[in-house]
């Protein structure tokens, strides 16, 4: 190997490390860039990868719950060998370190590129899901290897989650969660050249709450120009009003005893006040008479429609179309109905409950039993909750692009996942390895098997060429969604392009706008 590769950004030097290119070489699935763009990538070199590379400032101190602010420029060479540290977690399943770090330089990123001596390659920008309080761009899931051995300088991220990100405060901005997010994308626009890329041809992309981080910097005029291209998978349809906002920061406040500004949380140690994020999600459901949907969906500290920030749900306030490839899986809600230990075990109460909270008044609830007749309780939930939280906001973004004058491409997931005999079907997250072909990852095998059968391999290597043809050509290989013909690729053992297949959900939510979460 040759010496390991360094790169001047508009910061400093920063040294990264070579890797080897074959990406999952054990199931076949080595890509290399001649497909993507024409050029042979030089296997002498392997990757370039470059991790923990600061693009803002730690939040911390008079930065904390502050708009992002770029780094300040060091001499000499900085090494970028490790992700940056996790940034505060929050949730039943956090991503992370057992023992939180001290470290609070949050807002890194990391660079993985074919060749950072090219010019003019192919961009993807990845952010991370985790319901807006969880993730970490080091996750193995995330592995770049595969993307970027096809062509592609794969960027990943970290941002602030949350309470740091997303709680509204008096005294700071909203969303500062996406404020980082925009940071991240004008460091790549500065400096994404230096590494091979090309910043007229960046696509960002995300999955769950990285999805709904993608739409929402659709609508957002700070965010214009930094990318051509957008790749969301699983848009959930959780944001709030400030009003509904303003309740969650005071419960949280009364939780740590101090009052609900960003002053007074500011004396609250980060992981505390992450923790407190945490036991305000367990308690939820004593909320639900005045917090509603937001109670029912477990998640506490979601986006805040604000006006400014976020100027509107995407659905409603998305700009000038792009190119969107967006989609969702066949059977998203299993994945925390089997986790939480109730798939099949919910009670017609509680599927009465859901269907009054999450089908759109007020015929929905009668629709779906009337859709699905004979269904058992938790079919009807599993049904409504797959819909109203991922797949019809999903649809509907790929709906308004289109209608905003973009091109919008469609697909959904049906291949299941093989864990416990199928139990899982194809759940919410199933699609992240599938892309990145990281089927060595802890989680890939835990759900697709060790080794995963030809099928999974197949729709891997279908999927991923579908990201890097888009990244690349804006063409997935499928032709565009439609309102009329409503073409949508269906990924299974045999895929299939075929009309939009949830037409039950697509009739019932006909007419039907997506709306903030409110107080009752």
């Amino acid at each position: 190997m040759p010496e390991q590769p360094v790169v001047r950004t508009t910061e400093g030097l920063v040294r990264g490390r070579w890797e080897p290119r074959h990406g999952q070489e054990r199931y076949g699935q080595a890509q290399h860039g001649r497909e993507a763009h024409g050029r042979e990538p030089q296997e002498s070199e392997g990757l370039a990868v470059f991790r923990g590379i600061r693009y803002a400032r730690p939040p911390v101190g008079e930065l904390r719950f502050a708009a992002p602010v770029e780094p300040e420029p060091w001499e000499g060479v900085r090494e970028a060998t490790a992700f940056g540290p996790v940034v505060p977690q929050s949730g039943p399943m956090p991503t992370g370190p057992a023992e939180p770090s001290e470290d609070t330089d949050w807002l890194t990123l990391n660079v993985c590129t074919p060749d950072p001596g090219a010019a003019g390659l192919p961009v993807l920008v990845w952010i991370h899901g985790g319901g807006f309080m969880a993730g970490a761009s080091g996750d193995p899931l995330y592995d770049p290897t595969a993307l970027a051995s096809a062509g592609l300088v794969v960027v990943s991220i970290n941002y602030r989650v949350g309470a740091e990100g997303f709680v509204l405060l008096e005294g700071a901005p909203a969303n500062r969660g996406f404020l980082d997010q925009i940071a991240a994308l004008r460091w790549v626009r500065r400096n994404i050249a230096r590494f091979g890329g090309d910043p007229a041809q960046v696509t960002v992309a995300g999955q769950s709450a990285g999805a709904g981080s993608v739409a929402a910097l659709l609508t957002m005029d700070a965010a214009r120009g930094l990318f051509r291209r957008a790749v969301a998978h699983t848009v959930p349809g959780t944001h709030c009003t400030p009003a509904l906002a303003a309740e969650v920061t005071a419960g949280l406040a009364r939780l740590l005893g101090t009052a609900p500004t960003a002053t007074a949380l500011a004396e609250v140690h980060p992981w505390r006040l992450a923790a407190a994020v945490t036991e305000l999600g367990a308690a939820l459901p004593e909320h639900l008479a005045r917090w509603g949907r937001l109670a029912h969906s477990g998640i506490a500290t979601v986006p805040v429609v604000d006006g400014e920030v976020l100027p509107g749900s995407p659905w409603s306030a998305l700009g000038d179309g792009v190119e969107l490839l967006a989609g969702h899986t066949r059977d998203e809600f299993r994945l925390f109905s089997v986790l939480s230990g109730r798939h099949g075990g919910f009670t017609e109460e509680e599927a009465r409950l859901a269907l009054e909270l999450f089908a759109p008044a007020p015929d929905g609830p009668d629709a779906y039993r009337a859709a699905l007749p004979g269904a058992t309780p938790s079919e009807l939930l599993e049904a409504v909750c797959s819909d109203a939280l991922f797949r019809v906001p999903s649809l509907r973004l790929a709906e308004a692009n289109a209608a905003a004058g973009g091109t919008s491409y469609l697909f959904e997931l049906a291949l299941p996942a093989a864990a416990l005999d199928g139990v899982f079907g194809a759940c919410h997250s199933l699609d992240v390895p599938l892309a990145f072909g990281s089927l060595d990852s802890p989680t890939a095998r835990r759900f697709l098997g060790d080794p995963p059968a030809p099928e999974v391999v197949r729709v891997s290597a279908e999927l991923r060429q579908a990201w890097v043809r888009f990244a690349t050509t804006g063409d997935p290989g499928w032709p565009a969604f439609d309102p009329d013909e409503q073409l949508t690729r269906v990924l299974d053992a045999r895929s299939r392009t075929v009309r939009y297949p949830e037409q039950t959900a697509r009739r019932i939510w006909a007419g039907h706008p997506l709306t903030a979460y409110d107080l009752h």
